[in-house]
């Protein structure tokens, strides 16, 4: 009788994340915008330039890979931006046109690092590149606020029925939450929404 042994894995890594996230060394080929994730409460929008001081800043420190740069933003501006791989890896690709960083292998890792060139610049725009992340915070509305707390306490609801709830309970919150989503929309394009229609199962 033979015997089958699976190798565990030992699971994700950033070096993993990383090639999810890219396609080709400098990931999608295509920028998007600088969102700083699913939710609401996100950050102040960052410009180009912003996302190119902070990777040039980071790379000034040490060699690192995209998904690295990413997170280590985050970390650093205590979440209050969260730039997007469809905003860093363009600006890496262009970083690596102007020939002010390469893109290098270690330990099994694609790691981008500075030139020759790129340490220069940075020398000569220190006062440019200096913390790239301290972004001042846009007010948040309370309207918005009050709606992010909403949401995330459904979230949760609905996450506890998912795992306590039976079938018909599971098949019973997607119907609530799918007429839900409908009736956003319909508020979203200035149409009424019946009580009836915004509380499906309460007739």
């Amino acid at each position: 009788m033979r015997h089958h042994h699976h190798r565990r894995s030992a699971g994700p890594t950033a070096d993993d994340s990383d090639r999810r996230f890219a396609r080709g060394p400098f990931g999608p080929g295509r920028g998007g915008p600088d969102f700083d994730g699913p939710g609401f409460g996100r950050g102040p929008r960052a410009s180009r330039g912003n996302v190119r001081a902070a990777v040039l800043a980071l790379l000034a420190e040490q060699p690192r890979h995209g998904y690295e740069i990413i997170t280590e933003i985050a970390e650093r501006s205590g979440g209050a931006w969260r730039p997007s791989p469809g905003s860093v890896y363009p600006t890496l690709k262009h970083l690596a046109h102007d020939e002010l960083i390469s893109l290098d292998h270690q330990e099994g890792k694609r790691v981008f690092q500075l030139t020759d060139s790129g340490k220069a610049y940075v020398q000569e725009h220190a006062d440019e590149l200096a913390d790239p992340w301290n972004i001042p915070l846009e007010p948040v509305d309370e309207g918005v606020a009050a709606l992010r707390d909403l949401t995330q306490a459904i979230h949760a609801a609905a996450k506890q029925v998912s795992r306590a709830g039976t079938a018909e309970q599971i098949a019973a919150a997607g119907e609530v939450l799918a007429q839900t989503r409908r009736s956003l929309y319909l508020i979203l394009a200035g149409e009424p929404v019946a009580p009836e229609t915004a509380s499906p199962g309460t007739r």
